[in-house]
């Protein structure tokens, strides 16, 4: 009995050691070169930095958002880009698809094969009425799922996707976007589209050739293991998630370290964390709370951006930009570190407003924190543990 526990625990630590097996490869840009792993169980071999795009079209020109992609791709060595259809934000009517629009003008110019695309299709939503043909809100059932991808692959200007992502559940979970936690009430209301019916159309995608791969985003562990249990029993059916995308940083960790990064090791999902910088608020632009920019993120996003405005954050952001001074660093440059070489991470989502702002978040990968600093951001977060949890500190 001991020998066949033995043997099942190498299994998996094997198993986790291909997933995360990094390979190297010299770049203009960086000193040490960018490093690229195995997302997941999939066969799609992504830069560990990963382009975001949410602002081309909105907060940057189409032009300027193939600035950077060219940038990242010649100069950086990345290969990994995420797009989705309700880009940009704040999603309107009159902008959506922009974003994916300069992501097409992007890959005219580059061999398919040299790109690693990914995008979202929406989640649940009764305001968001503007994506679909029939004006519906936007909802994770099987028709939706189906025009989602032909729409995408048709602003892309492409023929398939590599990875295809639910942008956030077709549930209540209690998780997004700062919600307050899961309440039963809440769930007992909800009309999700099934789990089923959800990984039925994308099996249909992926057997058609128009995708590869599949992910989740604002995803809860519930949702990860429900979804990987049936693929698992059901593989000519359902197909398997290789990775999520959720929020994760220095400022909001707990709900990924807490459960859904057990059930990703040993389910072998990578995690592709968005918003490493907490919306800006690790860069200390905001310390100056009577000088922030009218264009800032944090006055752009109502809603989205409320849960880092309590004096908690603040504290914490302060003091780990403490941290950043007293190694030499910036605060930009100590967070995205932390997050570039954490042991969860597969691929981090970064994105920039300027090419300054660009260059500043790559060149960041080229710094691995020593321990002492590593020991002091860990103090901090003992007493800081997430402070966007504090609503009206």
């Amino acid at each position: 009995m001991v020998r066949h526990v033995t043997l099942a625990l190498a299994a998996i630590v094997s198993q986790q050691a291909n997933a995360l097996s990094v390979s190297n490869k010299a770049v203009p840009a960086l000193k040490n070169g960018m490093d690229y792993v195995k997302l997941g169980s999939s066969d799609l071999e992504v830069s560990k930095v990963c382009m975001g795009t949410m602002t081309f079209g909105e907060q940057n020109t189409i032009e300027e958002g193939v600035e950077q992609l060219n940038l990242a791709w010649d100069e950086y060595g990345i290969n990994f880009l995420d797009t989705a259809e309700m880009y940009p934000v704040p999603t309107k009517a009159d902008t959506q698809g922009a974003t994916d629009r300069a992501v097409r003008e992007f890959m005219k110019g580059r061999k398919r094969e040299d790109v690693i695309l990914a995008t979202k299709v929406a989640g649940k939503s009764d305001r968001i009425t503007w994506l679909r043909d029939d004006e519906s809100g936007t909802r994770v059932s099987k028709k939706q799922i189906l025009e989602s991808v032909d729409k995408s692959l048709e602003r892309l200007g492409t023929d398939y996707i590599d990875l295809l992502q639910i942008h956030w559940p077709d549930r209540y979970t209690g998780q997004l976007f700062g919600q307050p936690d899961f309440q039963i009430s809440n769930a007992e209301e909800d009309d999700p589209t099934p789990f089923e019916e959800q990984l039925s159309a994308l099996n249909d995608v992926i057997k058609a050739g128009k995708v590869r791969y599949i992910g989740v985003s604002n995803e809860t562990p519930y949702g990860v293991c429900s979804m990987v249990e049936m693929a698992k029993h059901n593989p000519d059916l359902y197909p398997k998630i290789v990775s999520i995308q959720n929020s994760y940083s220095l400022l909001v960790r707990k709900d990924f370290e807490s459960g859904l990064a057990e059930a990703c090791y040993h389910h072998n999902v990578g995690l592709l964390p968005y918003s490493p910088l907490a919306g800006g608020i690790l860069t200390e632009k905001y310390r100056d709370t009577k000088n922030i920019a009218k264009n800032a993120r944090l006055n752009l996003f109502p809603g989205f951006m409320d849960r880092y405005r309590n004096s908690l954050n603040e504290e914490a952001a302060n003091k780990y930009a403490d941290i950043a001074k007293d190694a030499g660093l910036t605060p930009t440059e100590l967070a995205l570190s932390w997050c570039y070489h954490g042991q969860h991470v597969a691929s981090t989502i970064i994105g920039a407003t300027t090419i300054e702002q660009l260059k500043e978040d790559i060149n960041a990968y080229d710094i691995k924190l020593d321990e002492e600093t590593l020991e002091k951001i860990s103090k901090v977060y003992k007493r800081y543990t997430d402070p966007t949890k504090a609503y009206g500190a």
